[in-house]
C-alpha cells in the first residue's frame, strides 16, 4: 500500500460493481439472428438455448427462465401452494419478503447467523406455527445457507423450502449446484449480477413434473389456443434478453477469475485490521460465485461506524453500498409485524449496521483497489 501519499478522490464515481458486456460483435451476430427470425418472445431458439446452457452450468435437472427474479420468486411460491405463514430473514433485498406479501403469505422474520449472515437455521424450528407452510431462505452474498439444518426441521414439520440464490450463481458445495437445494431455487439475472441478462430470472428444482405447472403460470396459465388453465402472470423471458445471456456465459469463468485477482488485493490489505472483517470466498467445499465483496466494520475495535466509512469513500468518489440497511422488518409495510421487533433481530440489527459493499469487478483496476483499501483503513483518522 502506499505510504505518506496524499488521497485524493477519483476522476470518476467507482461503483459498487460495473455490468459484465460481452463483444459488440457477438451481440450484433445474436441480434442478426432474432431478426432473421422473426421471433422476439414466447420460448424462442434463444430462450430454449440459454435454458438448456444454464441447465448445465448450474448442475441442475430442470429450469425456468423469467423476466426477472421477482416475478419468478413469486411463480415459484405460487407453484408449491404456499399460503399463511413462512419464515424467512430480515437481511435481504425488498423482494424476498415483498414476493410473500403479493401472495397473500405473511413474513416471519428470523435472526441470523452472526458469522454466515444467512438465516440461523437452529432458530427456524421456535417460529413454526400451524399456519406455517414453508422457509424462504437467502444465500446472504453467495455463502450457503445451513441446507442440511433447514432441510431436517422442513422434512420433520412437513414444509417447502425455497431458496433465493440471487447472490449465488454458479455456487456449488462438495460439487453439487446450489440450485438443486430444497424444492425451489431462484436466481436473479439482474445487471448488477456476476451473470446477467439485463434483467431476468430463473427458477431450478428437481422435480420433473414442477416445470409443466411453472411454465403454465409464467405465460397466463394458458395451455393452448383454447385453454387457460389457470390464474398465470407474464414473467417470459424475452429473445432479446437470452441472446445476450448466452454471450454473457460465455464469459463468465475468465470475469470470476479476475475478480479472484480482486478479491485478494482487498484481502491483503485488510487481513489483520483489527475491528474489519469481510466475507470469505474460500469456504471449505464451496465454489464460490465471487458475487459481492462485504466488509464488516465493528466501530469499537476498528475506531469508527460503518456510516462514517461510507461517507468519507463518497467524499473520494467511491460509491459503496450499505447491504442490507435498513432490516426489511424495520420497513413501515412490515415493522408491526410481532417477528419483527429488534429484540428478537439483535444479530440481524447489529449486522445491518456493519456491512458495507466495496466496489468489486474484473475491471476493477487493482491499484484503484489498493487506493480504496487505503482510503477505508485511514477513515477512523479522517474527519
Amino acid at each position: 500500500m502506499p505510504k505518506n501519499k496524499e488521497l485524493v478522490p477519483f476522476p470518476a464515481p467507482l461503483y459498487v460493481t460495473r455490468p459484465l458486456l460481452p463483444d459488440i460483435s457477438l451481440m450484433q451476430a445474436k441480434f442478426q439472428e432474432i431478426w432473421d427470425s422473426r421471433w422476439l418472445t414466447n420460448n424462442g431458439p434463444q430462450h430454449e438455448l440459454l435454458e438448456n446452457k444454464l441447465v448445465e452450468f448450474l448442475k441442475v435437472p430442470h429450469l425456468s427462465l423469467f423476466n426477472n427474479g421477482t416475478i419468478a420468486l413469486i411463480v415459484a411460491c405460487q407453484s408449491l401452494r404456499l399460503t399463511g405463514e413462512v419464515i424467512t430473514t430480515p437481511f435481504t433485498f425488498p423482494a424476498t419478503p415483498h414476493v410473500l406479501n403479493w401472495n397473500g403469505i405473511k413474513p416471519i422474520f428470523c435472526d441470523i447467523d452472526p458469522q454466515t449472515m444467512n438465516i440461523d437455521a437452529s432458530r427456524i424450528e421456535s417460529l413454526i406455527t400451524p399456519q406455517t407452510t414453508g422457509i424462504l431462505a437467502v444465500h446472504v452474498f453467495g455463502s450457503p445457507c445451513d441446507t442440511v439444518k433447514i432441510q431436517d426441521v422442513a422434512d420433520r414439520y412437513g414444509l417447502r423450502v425455497i431458496y433465493d440464490a440471487a447472490h449465488a450463481f454458479g455456487v456449488e458445495i462438495d460439487g453439487r449446484g446450489i440450485g438443486t437445494f430444497g424444492d425451489i431455487s431462484m436466481f436473479s439475472f439482474h445487471a448488477t449480477k456476476l451473470f446477467h441478462t439485463a434483467e431476468g430470472g430463473a427458477l431450478t428444482y428437481n422435480i420433473k413434473e414442477l416445470k409443466a405447472r411453472i411454465d403454465l403460470l409464467k405465460n397466463f396459465g394458458i395451455k393452448n389456443e383454447e385453454e387457460v388453465i389457470m390464474p398465470g402472470i407474464n414473467g417470459k423471458m424475452n429473445e432479446i434478453q437470452a441472446a445476450l445471456g448466452l454471450a454473457v456465459l460465455g464469459i463468465i469463468d475468465e470475469e470470476r477469475n479476475k475478480r479472484k485477482t480482486v478479491y485478494d488485493c482487498y484481502r491483503k490489505y485488510f487481513n489483520g485490521i483489527k475491528g474489519l472483517t469481510f466475507i470469505s470466498h474460500e469456504l471449505p467445499g464451496v465454489k464460490s460465485g465471487m458475487q459481492y465483496f462485504v466488509l464488516r466494520i465493528n466501530k469499537e475495535e476498528f475506531g469508527c461506524s460503518r456510516d462514517h466509512v461510507y461517507e468519507i469513500l463518497k467524499r473520494y468518489n467511491v460509491i459503496p453500498r450499505k447491504y442490507f440497511y435498513p432490516l426489511c422488518s424495520d420497513y413501515p409495510c412490515y415493522r408491526s409485524l410481532p417477528s419483527s421487533l429488534p429484540s428478537s433481530l439483535q444479530v440481524a440489527q447489529k449486522v445491518a449496521s456493519e456491512v458495507l459493499a466495496l466496489p468489486f469487478y474484473g475491471e476493477l483496476a487493482l491499484e484503484d483497489v489498493v487506493r480504496i483499501s487505503e482510503i477505508v483503513i485511514k477513515s477512523p483518522n479522517i474527519s
